[in-house]
Formats: structure tokens, C-alpha cells, sequence
């Protein structure tokens, strides 16, 4: 059950990660300004992030993926998703609450949103880079 709720949980962090960054790159492009709704926004995303990594990490030990490593890395599917995905995701998730810490110091709502579309887009790139694709269709 717990591998289910991470599987459609995804699509849900997905979804708002790729909003969030598109709204941070258009706000920078127009010289929007920095609302409550953006705010609020940037504040969803970081915590389903969050969710999806405690959902994450539930999965990773109750699935025992930190077993055998040595026979785990020599299959590359299994290395994928017992060392690849789950080090991607964290280094996703610290870039993603570093952007938000950083945007919550600035003042002007172009830095605002310069922090978010950075830093939550080097976030997606990471996601991106590690999904395991094969198991999503």
C-alpha cells in the first residue's frame, strides 16, 4: 500500500513542482508581483516534497532496498531505485527548501521569484533525472 500512495503521490508533487517553477519563470519574465498566492504556492510545493519524502523514506525501510548493495549495483534497475532515486530525491528536496528559506530574505518580488525558479528548477531537473520511468507507465 505505503509503494501505491508513493506512486500517485508523485504525480501530485510532480504536477505542482512544474507549476510552481513555470509560475517563478513567468513572474520573473513579466516583472510580476510577488502575492500571497505565490507565496502560498511555493509553500504547497515544499510540502508535498516533504510528504512524498517521508512516504519515501517509510518505503525505502520497510522494502529493505539497503540490503546487499553489493549484489544491488550490479543491476541497474535496482540500483536505480535502491541508491540513484532515493539520493536524487533528497538532494531534490534540499534544493527545493534552500530555495525557499532564500526566498523568504528578499525583499523585491523579481528576487522572489528569481530564488524560486532556481532553485525549485534545479529541484525538477534532479526529479526528472531519476524517476524511474518504466514503473510510471
Amino acid at each position: 500500500m505505503i509503494k501505491t500512495v508513493h506512486s500517485y503521490w508523485a504525480y501530485i508533487v510532480l504536477a505542482i513542482l512544474v507549476f510552481t517553477v513555470i509560475n517563478a519563470i513567468i513572474g520573473l519574465v513579466q516583472k510580476k508581483e510577488f502575492t500571497h498566492k505565490d507565496f502560498r504556492l511555493g509553500l504547497f510545493t515544499l510540502i508535498t516534497t516533504h510528504i512524498q519524502f517521508l512516504i519515501g523514506v517509510i518505503l525505502y525501510i520497510s522494502e529493505g532496498r539497503y540490503n546487499n548493495f553489493g549484489e544491488t549495483m550490479k543491476i541497474p534497475e535496482a540500483r536505480l531505485l535502491s541508491l540513484e532515486h532515493p539520493i536524487m530525491m533528497i538532494l531534490a528536496i534540499v534544493l527545493i527548501t534552500m530555495g525557499w528559506s532564500k526566498h523568504k530574505k528578499q525583499v523585491k518580488s523579481e528576487s522572489k521569484f528569481k530564488k524560486f525558479a532556481i532553485f525549485y528548477g534545479l529541484g525538477l531537473v534532479l526529479v526528472l533525472s531519476r524517476i524511474p520511468w518504466s514503473n510510471w507507465f
